[in-house]
């Protein structure tokens, strides 16, 4: 670690700043080499209380996270919202004040409105974690995808990524193309004219087709998954037309084998629908590996973070 002072919270991308996405960065490196040792765990947050708070299912983040904290030797509680008070009425901050109450050092929250981490990051002394809030910001998922890409690529100066998908509604979207633009790749959108928005940044440009896609010759293409249970209206006709008109089909397939183009995707897959089966097995995809440097980056972001519990009042 360098003299960058550490933060009490990680609510989105744009507030940090290259030197520190560096830092966390480089802070998952001997993190991922734990996971080679018989003994995956070291004693970092021993003692420490991490609470995970989901007011949207979530299997993948869910267990990346509490897998990270149990890492370090935190004492995990999985906070059931779902059996829990609130659905009986009790207000967001009533649940934080009882876990306030309770002196939980982290909180690891996702929420279907924008903004709920950090309305609770201004409640607590607790350091909270935004595992993703409506669709503004999903941190850790940009960390794990920029350390994806430093990993297989060495670097992110002249490298080309192509998002495809839902950019309107999409979180990750919005945090891995801010992390990898800040830290110096190439990114690009494509998707549903209905779903790639007109109002992005100005570095953020969008190609109008597949060919004109592979043109500009990505290093690699990630593929967003089609959350038709986020969206209010009907943005395509059928997953069967996303496939044919989007999705890597068996032909684009084989020119994405051919030009030696890297896959991401954040999970999970709907087969079909953002690729076909043969792209799971592909050499250059990049999924499992993005799944395993996860559980690095959520470990590298708890041991960076500073809860200041001691400073505020118990509930």
């Amino acid at each position: 670690m360098t003299d960058i002072p550490r933060r009490k919270d990680l609510l989105d991308i744009h507030s940090l700043s290259a030197e520190e996405v560096t830092e966390i960065l480089d802070a998952a490196i001997p993190f991922k080499d734990l996971f080679k040792r018989s003994v995956k765990k070291v004693p970092t947050l021993k003692g420490k209380q991490v609470l995970t708070l989901f007011y949207e299912p979530s299997t993948r983040t869910r267990s990346s996270f509490e897998i990270a904290a149990k890492r370090l030797s935190a004492d995990v509680t999985n906070f059931a919202v779902s059996t829990s008070s609130v659905v009986k009425g009790e207000s967001v901050l009533d649940t934080i004040d009882t876990l306030q109450a309770m002196r939980t050092d982290y909180v690891i929250v996702r929420h279907q409105m924008s903004g709920v981490p950090e309305m609770i990051a201004k409640h607590t002394g607790a350091s909270v974690l935004n595992a993703g809030d409506g669709y503004h910001a999903h941190p850790t998922q940009a960390l794990l995808d920029a350390f994806t890409v430093r990993e297989t690529f060495g670097g992110f100066a002249g490298k080309r990524i192509l998002i495809v998908g839902d950019i309107l509604h999409s979180r990750v979207a919005r945090s891995t193309s801010r992390i990898l633009k800040m830290l110096g790749a190439d990114v690009r959108v494509f998707g549903p004219g209905t779903l790639v928005p007109g109002n992005r940044p100005d570095w953020l440009e969008s190609v109008s087709s597949w060919d004109e896609g592979f043109e500009w010759k990505p290093d690699a293409i990630y593929l967003l998954r089609v959350q038709r249970e986020r969206q209010n209206d009907q943005f395509f006709p059928s997953v069967q037309e996303y496939h044919k008109f989007f999705g890597i089909t068996a032909q684009r397939f084989e020119r994405v084998r051919n030009e030696g183009i890297y896959i991401m995707h954040p999970g999970p897959v709907n087969r079909g629908v953002e690729l076909v089966d043969g792209v799971m097995d592909y050499e250059r995809s990049l999924i499992n590996q993005q799944v395993e440097n996860g559980i690095a980056t959520r470990m590298a972001a708890l041991y960076w973070l500073k809860p200041q519990t001691d400073e505020f009042p118990s509930a």
